[in-house]
């Protein structure tokens, strides 16, 4: 087996906390940073946090004094982001729906870059930039068409995608960007879906940039930087054995099948990757009910707190890890009164009794940042660990 590098702090220590709560291991989010800095580094590559994944405050501002930039998808983000310290000549700005007070936002704080994803959102963007006196810088979102291999809710790069620029569209949007006075080119954006774990799917979208990036240079447009998105997933089902994601590899894929032309920059938006495995779910069991055909372990911890499973049909390991005994076979499920209201069915999990601590998995990505109050519930609490010792 292999050892744990990032093990949780004690049982007794966890019992002590208040449930359902998220639980993040800072000195795990660390590690991955740095790690990923250096890779970035070494290839020239820029990174920029997709702050959707985690909008936690101490999250995002270990993430901001790392140097790292903030990709946005809301006005409400990029106000999070410049809170947390991420500069605002680092936050890029993506999105199909930004309402007129966002732009706004992002002109009035100069970011870095507005990710255009329809005509009438570029004609809206320079005409308000022109109502402020500015030139907006913009990247075109090119919906690429490139399958990827992850759940159909979570595509987004396919012609039926709301997401970007349809390339049959692409020839009608530059001629209208070639008229416009209060925008300024900058570059392309794409993205194709979250979760990715073949690099296939990463090379078959250079392909297919390096064919795009080759129409816009025969019509004598030369975008100064590329932003390739991210997506690329974790290891849910051996988040102990894998804990960080395989940033190497994703890397080499864009540097040796990429076409890189002149000076330009090229930047990610990882957000999954960064945070997934750094965060748990903490709950307590509530009652074990013996139904007529299944086990039930009952949680108090539900899908308000964590709704992957119940939208994705999202695998996370689940431990009991207040017990030794045998295990048994259960239904993991919350108290929120939806039949959807479940973790995992038919799992063995050591023999769970009331008050038992069950620890939720790689809950670090979409997990706090998703949760709801639906049936009046609070919200989840956050913790915090380093080097085995646990902080609010």
């Amino acid at each position: 087996m292999v050892k744990n590098q990032y093990p949780l702090p004690a049982v007794e220590d966890l019992q002590q906390l208040d449930t359902p709560s998220y639980l993040y291991n800072l000195t795990l989010l660390n590690d991955t940073l740095d790690g990923l800095q250096n890779l970035a580094s070494q290839y020239g590559f820029e990174v920029h946090y997709a702050i959707k994944a985690n909008a936690n405050p101490v999250i995002m501002q270990t993430i901001s004094k790392k140097g790292f930039g903030a990709d946005c998808v809301s006005g409400g983000e990029i106000e999070a982001a410049l809170a947390s310290g991420f500069p605002a000549q680092k936050v890029v700005y993506a999105g199909v729906g930004k309402a007129d007070h966002e732009i706004n936002l992002g002109l009035d704080n100069d970011i870095f870059c507005f990710n255009v994803e329809s005509l009438p959102e570029l004609r809206i963007i320079d005409d308000l930039a022109k109502q402020k006196g500015k030139i907006a810088p913009i990247a075109l979102r090119i919906n690429p068409d490139v399958p990827a291999e992850t759940h159909h809710y979570i595509t987004t790069g396919l012609k039926e995608n709301k997401f970007g620029i349809n390339l049959d569209k692409l020839s009608e949007v530059l001629d209208v960007m070639r008229t416009l006075e209060n925008i300024r080119f900058e570059g392309l954006h794409f993205h194709i879906g979250s979760q990715l774990l073949d690099m296939a799917d990463f090379k078959g979208l250079c392909i297919r940039v390096n064919e795009i990036q080759k129409r816009f240079r025969d019509l004598r447009i030369f975008p100064k930087h590329l932003n390739l998105g991210g997506g690329l997933g974790i290891n849910y089902r051996h988040p102990q054995e894998k804990p960080v994601a395989d940033f190497e590899n994703y890397f080499e894929v864009f540097h040796k099948y990429l076409d890189r032309h002149d000076q330009q920059t090229i930047h990610f938006e990882l957000g999954r990757s960064i945070v997934g495995n750094c965060g748990f779910l903490l709950s307590k069991a509530l009652y074990v009910k013996e139904g007529s055909v299944k086990q039930y372990a009952i949680l108090d911890a539900g899908m308000t707190d964590l709704i992957r499973p119940a939208l994705y049909q999202a695998y996370h390991k689940i431990e009991n890890i207040s017990s030794q005994a045998k295990a048994e076979k259960y239904d993991v499920v919350g108290p929120v009164c939806e039949t959807s209201d479940c973790f995992a069915k038919e799992i063995y999990l050591n023999k769970v009794s009331r008050g038992d601590s069950i620890i939720i998995y790689s809950a670090g990505a979409y997990g706090e940042v998703m949760a709801s109050r639906y049936n009046c519930r609070q919200l989840p609490k956050s913790y915090f660990f380093e080097n085995g010792k646990i902080f609010e």
